[in-house]
């Protein structure tokens, strides 16, 4: 593949989302394996002839120095939030069944704008998905009560039996790569193994564990993990799902909308629970490929974003 190209990938899929790169960052997210050194000469190349721009050690594709400005904001506004995003990651883990929890979305990244929320991603045990999403909601709705539910916002679940992430694409790749795990550093290991076929979009990027040391599970996690391991586990596990799958069901049919405007909808199956990924996914591939097809007509066909 071009290095050129791969850079202006790079920088055009964080273009999206007015996100300035560093150098380092730009060598992690190329798609395709490029030394380091290659890779700060072509932006020399790509510097001088005024393709790529550059302003306080950060690299984009306008020539807007405000862009620079908001993501320094937006890095230094990211630091108390994932200093309450940890403490809330301790809480979260000591719930039953819970394995694993990391931050996602914006703020895995380091930003945060006024309106951020702690975006959270969660592996729970086996079999046992829907009772520990019940649970985790049930405190999230006592959050409301304290004006506090922007720091539980649990996106995405998964289970330890179905840790393979299904939509395979630049964004979950990116997504994948950039989760910045808190507690469970076990089911992290084990989920990016499963998730390996990352390495086919971001080769260079290596994937974040956290060695914050793991708490043990107290006696009251595993109590109510005894207890609702037992084979009524499963039939309660399963009621659950189906019973939050409707209630979301009707949510969609009706239109509602989250505090971001966006219509409510829920992918639900025995191991995960996440947003459906045909309300934003394709719509951000497709602005990829058209903002890839408007710097460089011939990439569209080579950075095809989804693969089978």
């Amino acid at each position: 593949m071009n290095l050129r190209q791969d850079i202006i990938a790079a920088l055009a899929y964080f273009d999206l989302f007015e996100y300035p790169l560093t150098q380092t960052e730009i060598v992690q997210f190329v798609p395709a394996a490029h030394a380091a050194s290659a890779v700060t000469l072509e932006l020399r190349a790509l510097l001088a002839e005024k393709v790529v721009f550059h302003y306080d050690s950060l690299f984009l594709l306008r020539n807007e120095p405000a862009l620079v400005a908001r993501r320094r904001a937006g890095n230094q506004r990211a630091r108390p939030l994932l200093q309450k995003a940890a403490r809330v990651a301790r809480l979260l883990a000591a719930f039953p069944f819970v394995r694993g929890v990391a931050v996602s979305g914006s703020l895995s990244k380091n930003y945060a704008d006024d309106g951020s929320d702690i975006d959270l991603f969660i592996i729970t045990a086996p079999n046992r998905l829907w009772i520990a999403r019940s649970l985790l909601h049930a405190l999230k709705k006592l959050s409301f009560i304290v004006g506090r539910e922007e720091y539980f916002c649990m996106n995405y679940f998964v289970d330890e039996a179905g840790l393979e992430i299904r939509e395979k694409n630049i964004y979950t790749a990116t997504e994948i790569a950039t989760l910045l795990p808190l507690q469970g550093i076990d089911a992290f290991h084990s989920f990016f193994q499963a998730n390996d076929w990352c390495r086919s979009f971001l080769p260079n990027h290596l994937l974040r564990v956290s060695y914050v040391q793991d708490r043990k599970s107290g006696w009251m996690k595993r109590t109510l993990e005894w207890c609702l391991g037992l084979a009524a586990g499963d039939t309660v596990d399963s009621a659950l799902m189906r019973l939050t799958a409707r209630r979301w069901k009707r949510k969609t049919e009706s239109g509602r909308r989250n505090n971001r405007g966006i219509v409510m909808s829920m992918e639900a199956g025995k191991h995960f629970a996440k947003p459906d990924p045909r309300r934003f996914q394709a719509t951000l591939l497709a602005r990829f490929d058209n903002r890839i097809c408007q710097l460089q007509p011939p990439l569209l066909k080579t950075y095809s974003p989804a693969r089978s």
